[in-house]
């Protein structure tokens, strides 16, 4: 941990024990009074000068050098900003401190930007949102390079498992870097990708994830997601071409991509007792969600398909997928909803998964199931949003969003996301902002500071891809 200022700043720095710190400063004292023991304090003690009109901004600066950053199968790999091995932190720390002015300058504009971008699609609550958003999803990952000259930006799970890439948490947090960064889209799907392609993971369906950080040495989650993560990697595979404008991401991993459609095609429909990304709710067989999501990764698999050549191909998996969605609206059908499982009435679900039938303009379902199931969605929300579904009161803030995101109306939109920023504002639990929350308490339920609120930018995405050719 480094703590760093200009010189010309003009900064004391000195140790004591965390009880003296501040008492050092207000008695001006600044020398060390301890060199060794647990708890201690830097103190960084910069002079402004006598208060004035004229305003007056110093800074300093803080870094960490973890040496290697990860190991990625069992191979120890450098932060990226120092892939050659001869940078140095404190010559980073100089090169940030004279980068200083143009950086603010430069976040200041991307804030303004993104801003009006959210500003556009979803109004003032849900702009708020994706502020709050924003930094607490990029601050979950590390960029490194892997042996083969790849991009990898790994997350870490915070607050839950601690898994590298865990695949059911960069879906969700996807749209922001769709919208912003594609490449660092790649860079969550390549070493997964690499798992399958190097032989070390031996399965006809995607991993969970990469391992525990920070070894990325392979799957270390008890239990796969089959039907989730095959499905996750094939549609953000093809969100990938949409928002680079070409599918040659695809076509490099053509091979595994078609492994794992013809999981889903095989099992994928109606889905065996396998966790899906919601596992804090347990298992569940015939969960009509995840079958939303294996139809809607065969669709992605045909649009991809179809870009790349394919065309019968891509006529044979969309015959595939279409079919599928008549049967799954005469095994979820309730009256005026949508199951929770197949053939169980009564019970209901946030289909969240639907959102990319939108987004990526694959016209599989109808718009009568985009109608229905908003119409419920509002009947059954809470003070705070929407829960998961008909069995607890909780709910998960993304993928509420995603919800929102697929509402025929502007008006059914703001219903169910300001909920949400209610929740934001007021809930007792003052943590970094928590994804998994009671909608009727307000209280965080479970998880906190983790990258899945990229997800808030659904909207966003939703607005700049449909746009797109």
């Amino acid at each position: 941990m480094y703590v760093a200022a200009p010189k010309a700043a003009k900064a004391t720095q000195f140790v004591t024990t965390e009880k003296e710190a501040v008492n050092a400063f207000r008695n001006g004292v600044a020398s060390n009074t301890v060199f060794k023991g647990t708890k201690l304090a830097l103190n960084t003690i910069i002079p402004f000068g006598k208060v004035g009109p004229t305003s007056v901004a110093k800074f300093i600066e803080v870094g960490y050098d973890d040496i290697y950053a990860m190991e990625y199968f069992n191979t120890r790999l450098r932060a990226w900003w120092n892939n050659s091995g001869k940078e140095t932190i404190e010559g980073q720390l100089t090169k940030a401190a004279a980068d200083y002015t143009t950086t603010l300058q430069r976040c200041a504009a991307f804030n303004k930007s993104m801003y009006a971008d959210a500003i556009k699609s979803g109004g003032k609550s849900y702009a708020e949102l994706c502020v709050l958003a924003y930094r607490q999803s990029i601050a979950a990952h590390i960029l490194v390079k892997s042996p083969q000259g790849e991009i990898l930006w790994f997350s870490k799970e915070n607050f839950s498992g601690g898994f590298v890439n865990t695949v059911d948490v960069t879906y969700p947090s996807a749209p922001l870097y769709l919208i912003y960064n594609p490449k660092l889209m790649e860079g969550m799907l390549n070493g997964i990708f690499y798992f399958s392609e190097s032989g070390k993971y031996g399965r006809d369906y995607a991993a969970h994830d990469l391992g525990t950080y920070p070894h990325a040495n392979g799957q270390t989650y008890g239990e796969g997601m089959p039907v989730e993560e095959s499905g996750n990697m094939i549609i953000l595979t093809a969100a990938i071409a949409k928002a680079e404008g070409n599918p040659s991401y695809a076509k490099k991993h053509w091979k595994t991509l078609s492994t794992w459609v013809n999981y889903l095609t095989k099992e994928g429909f109606d889905p065996a007792n396998q966790l899906c990304t919601d596992d804090f709710a347990g298992h569940l067989a015939r969960n009509a969600n995840l079958s939303v999501k294996a139809i809607v990764g065969i669709g992605c698999y045909a649009q991809l398909a179809d870009a790349l050549g394919e065309k019968a191909i891509a006529t044979k998996y969309r015959a595939i997928a279409k079919d599928m969605v008549g049967r799954w609206m005469k095994l979820a059908g309730d009256k005026d909803h949508y199951t929770l499982t197949f053939e169980n009435p009564g019970t209901w679900s946030q289909k969240y998964n639907l959102v990319w039938d939108k987004v990526l303009k694959l016209n599989l379902f109808p718009q009568s199931v985009y109608d229905t199931e908003t119409k419920y969605y509002i009947s059954v929300s809470n003070k705070y949003g929407l829960p998961l579904d008909s069995r607890k009161e909780y709910t998960k803030s993304d993928w509420i969003l995603w919800t929102a995101t697929f509402a025929p109306t502007r008006a059914q939109f703001d219903q169910l996301v300001d909920p949400v920023y209610k929740y934001a504002l007021e809930t007792p639990t003052r943590v970094p902002l928590s994804d998994w929350h009671d909608t009727k308490s307000g209280k965080q339920t479970g998880f906190q500071a983790r990258s899945v609120i990229g997800g808030y930018f659904m909207k966003t995405l939703h607005d700049k891809m449909i746009v797109k050719k």
